[in-house]
Protein backbone atom coordinates (compact mmCIF):
# COMPACT_ATOMS: atom_id res chain seq x y z
CA UNK A 1 0.00 0.00 0.00
CA UNK A 2 1.48 3.65 -0.61
CA UNK A 3 2.42 5.83 2.44
CA UNK A 4 2.89 9.33 0.87
CA UNK A 5 3.90 12.62 1.79
CA UNK A 6 3.35 15.37 -0.07
CA UNK A 7 5.40 18.79 -0.43
CA UNK A 8 5.31 20.83 2.58
CA UNK A 9 6.98 24.74 3.07
CA UNK A 10 10.18 25.10 5.03
CA UNK A 11 11.11 21.54 5.22
CA UNK A 12 11.14 18.04 3.95
CA UNK A 13 9.63 15.17 4.99
CA UNK A 14 9.94 11.75 3.48
CA UNK A 15 8.75 7.92 4.16
CA UNK A 16 10.68 4.68 3.59
CA UNK A 17 9.37 2.86 2.20
CA UNK A 18 6.74 4.26 -0.05
CA UNK A 19 5.04 1.61 -0.30
CA UNK A 20 4.48 -1.34 2.52
CA UNK A 21 2.61 -4.14 3.36
CA UNK A 22 0.17 -4.56 6.07
CA UNK A 23 2.18 -5.23 9.60
CA UNK A 24 5.49 -3.62 8.20
CA UNK A 25 7.24 -0.77 9.82
CA UNK A 26 7.47 2.16 7.95
CA UNK A 27 10.02 4.76 8.90
CA UNK A 28 9.54 8.65 8.85
CA UNK A 29 12.11 11.09 8.34
CA UNK A 30 11.59 15.10 8.73
CA UNK A 31 14.52 18.01 7.85
CA UNK A 32 13.38 21.61 8.68
CA UNK A 33 14.93 24.00 6.99
CA UNK A 34 17.33 26.17 8.90
CA UNK A 35 15.23 28.41 11.45
CA UNK A 36 12.39 26.06 11.74
CA UNK A 37 11.40 22.98 13.35
CA UNK A 38 8.59 20.52 13.41
CA UNK A 39 5.28 21.93 14.46
CA UNK A 40 3.18 19.06 14.01
CA UNK A 41 3.51 15.09 12.72
CA UNK A 42 0.40 13.07 11.34
CA UNK A 43 -0.27 9.83 9.60
CA UNK A 44 -3.73 9.19 8.58
CA UNK A 45 -5.28 5.73 7.25
CA UNK A 46 -7.17 5.73 4.27
CA UNK A 47 -10.31 6.87 6.66
CA UNK A 48 -8.47 9.46 8.13
CA UNK A 49 -7.85 8.38 11.61
CA UNK A 50 -4.41 8.49 12.99
CA UNK A 51 -1.79 5.99 13.65
CA UNK A 52 0.06 5.50 16.34
CA UNK A 53 3.76 6.81 15.90
CA UNK A 54 6.76 6.57 17.74
CA UNK A 55 9.51 8.72 18.52
CA UNK A 56 13.11 6.87 17.20
CA UNK A 57 14.88 10.63 17.37
CA UNK A 58 16.90 12.66 14.87
CA UNK A 59 13.53 13.57 13.21
CA UNK A 60 13.04 9.48 12.31
CA UNK A 61 9.00 7.86 13.42
CA UNK A 62 8.14 5.10 12.60
CA UNK A 63 4.60 3.86 11.82
CA UNK A 64 3.17 0.44 11.51
CA UNK A 65 1.47 -0.15 7.95
CA UNK A 66 -2.20 -0.79 8.15
CA UNK A 67 -4.56 -2.88 5.74
CA UNK A 68 -4.88 0.50 2.94
CA UNK A 69 -2.89 3.43 1.96
CA UNK A 70 -2.12 6.29 4.68
CA UNK A 71 -1.20 10.20 4.22
CA UNK A 72 1.98 11.46 6.13
CA UNK A 73 1.48 15.56 6.76
CA UNK A 74 3.64 17.76 8.81
CA UNK A 75 4.03 21.33 9.24
CA UNK A 76 7.19 23.34 9.90
CA UNK A 77 7.30 26.48 12.51
CA UNK A 78 9.37 29.23 13.29
CA UNK A 79 12.10 28.00 15.60
CA UNK A 80 11.51 29.98 19.39
CA UNK A 81 14.06 32.32 20.60
CA UNK A 82 16.98 30.86 21.78
CA UNK A 83 16.85 30.19 25.35
CA UNK A 84 19.79 31.76 27.52
CA UNK A 85 21.85 29.74 30.28
CA UNK A 86 21.53 32.60 32.55
CA UNK A 87 18.01 33.78 31.84
CA UNK A 88 15.81 31.41 34.10
CA UNK A 89 12.16 30.75 33.69
CA UNK A 90 11.05 32.25 36.85
CA UNK A 91 13.49 35.05 36.29
CA UNK A 92 11.25 38.56 36.63
CA UNK A 93 12.92 39.29 33.38
CA UNK A 94 12.22 36.61 31.58
CA UNK A 95 9.32 37.66 29.32
CA UNK A 96 10.76 40.77 28.52
CA UNK A 97 14.29 39.18 27.48
CA UNK A 98 11.94 36.65 24.75
CA UNK A 99 9.91 39.32 23.65
CA UNK A 100 12.94 41.45 22.90
CA UNK A 101 14.84 38.59 21.06
CA UNK A 102 11.66 38.18 19.37
CA UNK A 103 11.23 41.91 18.25
CA UNK A 104 14.61 41.84 17.42
CA UNK A 105 15.27 44.75 19.39
CA UNK A 106 18.27 43.46 20.70
CA UNK A 107 20.68 39.43 20.79
CA UNK A 108 22.26 38.03 23.05
CA UNK A 109 25.83 38.39 24.14
CA UNK A 110 26.11 34.84 22.57
CA UNK A 111 23.75 31.89 21.62
CA UNK A 112 23.62 30.30 24.84
CA UNK A 113 23.96 33.97 27.37
CA UNK A 114 21.84 37.47 27.44
CA UNK A 115 24.17 38.90 29.67
CA UNK A 116 21.08 40.13 32.58
CA UNK A 117 23.32 41.93 34.76
CA UNK A 118 25.77 43.71 32.15
CA UNK A 119 25.25 47.50 32.22
CA UNK A 120 24.28 49.21 29.15
CA UNK A 121 25.83 51.78 27.26
CA UNK A 122 24.80 55.16 25.64
CA UNK A 123 24.29 53.85 22.29
CA UNK A 124 22.84 50.45 23.31
CA UNK A 125 20.02 52.07 24.63
CA UNK A 126 19.40 54.55 22.43
CA UNK A 127 19.08 51.56 19.86
CA UNK A 128 16.99 49.31 21.72
CA UNK A 129 14.26 52.22 21.97
CA UNK A 130 14.64 52.89 18.15
CA UNK A 131 14.29 49.73 17.28
CA UNK A 132 11.35 49.52 19.51
CA UNK A 133 10.25 52.45 17.96
CA UNK A 134 10.39 50.19 14.49
CA UNK A 135 14.20 51.25 13.36
CA UNK A 136 12.60 55.03 11.83
CA UNK A 137 14.84 56.38 8.89
CA UNK A 138 16.16 59.49 10.53
CA UNK A 139 16.29 62.50 8.46
CA UNK A 140 19.82 63.43 8.77
CA UNK A 141 22.77 61.88 10.00
CA UNK A 142 24.32 62.26 13.03
CA UNK A 143 26.91 64.95 13.19
CA UNK A 144 28.60 63.72 16.44
CA UNK A 145 32.38 63.03 15.98
CA UNK A 146 32.15 59.80 17.72
CA UNK A 147 29.68 58.40 16.28
CA UNK A 148 30.99 56.86 12.97
CA UNK A 149 28.05 56.68 10.03
CA UNK A 150 29.55 52.78 10.10
CA UNK A 151 28.26 51.95 13.46
CA UNK A 152 25.30 50.17 14.40
CA UNK A 153 24.04 52.77 16.43
CA UNK A 154 24.24 55.29 14.36
CA UNK A 155 20.60 56.20 13.18
CA UNK A 156 19.48 55.50 16.49
CA UNK A 157 21.73 57.98 17.41
CA UNK A 158 20.21 60.52 14.76
CA UNK A 159 16.74 59.60 15.32
CA UNK A 160 17.25 60.19 19.27
CA UNK A 161 18.39 63.21 18.77
CA UNK A 162 15.72 64.81 16.33
CA UNK A 163 13.03 63.70 18.14
CA UNK A 164 14.07 65.17 21.36
CA UNK A 165 14.93 61.59 23.33
CA UNK A 166 18.42 62.67 23.92
CA UNK A 167 21.64 65.09 23.51
CA UNK A 168 25.09 64.56 23.29
CA UNK A 169 27.29 64.63 26.12
CA UNK A 170 28.72 68.41 24.46
CA UNK A 171 27.82 69.63 21.01
CA UNK A 172 30.02 67.47 19.38
CA UNK A 173 30.20 64.37 21.52
CA UNK A 174 27.70 62.00 22.32
CA UNK A 175 30.04 59.86 24.31
CA UNK A 176 27.95 56.29 23.10
CA UNK A 177 30.36 53.96 25.13
CA UNK A 178 29.64 55.66 28.48
CA UNK A 179 27.36 53.51 31.17
CA UNK A 180 23.87 54.62 31.04
CA UNK A 181 21.94 55.29 34.13
CA UNK A 182 18.71 54.23 35.63
CA UNK A 183 17.84 57.62 35.75
CA UNK A 184 18.94 58.48 31.87
CA UNK A 185 17.15 55.35 30.95
CA UNK A 186 13.79 55.81 32.07
CA UNK A 187 14.37 59.53 30.94
CA UNK A 188 14.72 57.77 27.29
CA UNK A 189 11.66 55.99 27.39
CA UNK A 190 9.77 58.49 28.45
CA UNK A 191 10.49 61.36 25.97
CA UNK A 192 10.27 58.08 23.76
CA UNK A 193 6.62 57.52 24.03
CA UNK A 194 6.08 61.02 25.26
CA UNK A 195 3.71 60.41 28.00
CA UNK A 196 2.10 62.45 30.76
CA UNK A 197 2.92 62.49 34.30
CA UNK A 198 -0.09 61.71 36.38
CA UNK A 199 1.20 61.39 39.68
CA UNK A 200 4.06 61.65 42.13
CA UNK A 201 6.75 59.45 43.34
CA UNK A 202 7.69 59.31 46.72
CA UNK A 203 11.76 58.23 46.93
CA UNK A 204 14.15 59.94 48.93
CA UNK A 205 17.08 60.06 46.39
CA UNK A 206 14.80 61.51 43.69
CA UNK A 207 14.53 65.15 44.37
CA UNK A 208 12.13 67.11 42.79
CA UNK A 209 14.09 68.94 40.36
CA UNK A 210 15.99 66.37 38.91
CA UNK A 211 16.33 66.34 35.09
CA UNK A 212 14.48 62.48 35.69
CA UNK A 213 12.08 63.13 38.41
CA UNK A 214 8.94 63.45 35.48
CA UNK A 215 10.65 60.49 34.09
CA UNK A 216 10.66 58.34 37.22
CA UNK A 217 7.35 59.42 38.02
CA UNK A 218 5.77 58.45 35.02
CA UNK A 219 7.36 55.24 35.05
CA UNK A 220 6.33 53.99 38.49
CA UNK A 221 2.84 55.50 37.55
CA UNK A 222 2.63 53.26 34.48
CA UNK A 223 4.05 50.33 35.98
CA UNK A 224 7.23 50.33 34.34
CA UNK A 225 9.88 49.98 36.83
CA UNK A 226 9.41 50.24 40.78
CA UNK A 227 12.50 51.71 43.02
CA UNK A 228 15.36 49.41 44.21
CA UNK A 229 13.61 49.76 47.86
CA UNK A 230 10.53 51.29 49.18
CA UNK A 231 12.09 54.40 49.26
CA UNK A 232 14.79 55.02 47.07
CA UNK A 233 14.90 54.26 43.01
CA UNK A 234 18.48 54.54 42.52
CA UNK A 235 19.15 56.60 39.61
CA UNK A 236 22.60 57.18 39.44
CA UNK A 237 23.12 53.16 39.21
CA UNK A 238 23.70 51.38 36.08
CA UNK A 239 20.98 50.38 33.91
CA UNK A 240 21.04 46.72 32.98
CA UNK A 241 20.26 44.65 29.92
CA UNK A 242 17.83 42.99 32.41
CA UNK A 243 16.46 46.21 33.30
CA UNK A 244 15.90 47.79 30.09
CA UNK A 245 14.33 45.14 28.21
CA UNK A 246 11.86 45.12 31.09
CA UNK A 247 11.24 48.79 30.93
CA UNK A 248 10.77 48.63 27.52
CA UNK A 249 8.48 45.29 27.28
CA UNK A 250 6.42 46.91 30.03
CA UNK A 251 5.97 50.49 28.57
CA UNK A 252 4.95 48.87 25.00
CA UNK A 253 2.83 46.21 26.77
CA UNK A 254 0.87 48.47 28.23
CA UNK A 255 0.41 51.65 24.82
Amino acid sequence: YPATAPAVPNGTVTVSPANASKGANVTVTVKPNEGYELGSLAVKDASGDLLPLADLGNGKYSFVMPDGKVSVEAEFVKTAATSFADVPANAYFADAVKWAVDKGITNGLSDTMFGPYESCTRAQIVTFLWRAAGSPEPKTASSFTDVPVSTYYAKAVAWAVENGITNGMTATTFAPNATCTRGQSVTFLHRALGKKVESSASFTDVKSDAFYADAINWAVANNVTNGTSATTFSPNADCTRAEIVTFLYRAYQGK
